[in-house]
């Protein structure tokens, strides 16, 4: 299965065994999946994923009253950065072109769920940029919020990212 999910031509087709092993070559050696033959399509994947803090923490995101900054805003700009450079943390992702990216945070009382939707037209899907874009959103307000989380000894007893996943992911012909 390469990195964006695609079993070799039918994405709709599960890995069913060794044979679609596509990172691996016969003789077990990592390699980069060859897709130059797949034609041009239009792709879209959203992760979504949570960082369940303290009600107090949450209070202060809401009121940009955190030392370090806006929270939201920076975690925004970190999650972008984060899906534009995929290919150089997770080694087997190819380079792909990003034509968009959305974010969306929604506060809750006891977390913040962040949504990250990537957009691209190429070979490759772009499920990993969306998920490297929701767990770094996540951990740049881990970082913003770490003062007003920490206990007495130093430790984050309530902070958690939880349920990362793949929410939706998007293949169509182009027009």
């Amino acid at each position: 299965m390469s990195e964006n999910g695609d079993a070799g031509g039918d994405s709709s087709q599960p890995a069913s065994g060794d044979d679609d092993l596509t990172h691996t070559t016969d003789s077990g050696d990592v390699q980069m999946v060859d897709v130059g033959e797949k034609p041009d399509t239009a792709r879209r994947a959203v992760a979504r994923g949570e960082i369940h803090l303290s009600a107090s923490t949450v209070e202060a995101i809401r009121a940009d009253e955190l030392g370090k900054g806006d929270v939201l805003a920076t975690a925004r700009i970190g999650a972008v950065q984060a899906v534009k450079h995929t290919w150089e943390t997770i080694p087997m992702c190819h380079q792909i072109p990003i034509t968009n990216v959305e974010t969306d945070f929604d506060v809750h009382d006891d977390r913040v769920v962040l949504d990250v939707a990537v957009e691209t037209t190429g070979k490759t899907g772009c499920e990993m940029e969306a998920l490297e874009g929701v767990t770094t959103g996540l951990n740049v307000v881990w970082d913003m919020v770490k003062a007003a989380e920490k206990d007495d000894d130093g430790q984050y007893p309530g902070t958690a990212i939880r349920d990362v996943e793949v929410v939706t992911k998007e293949k169509r012909p182009l027009e």
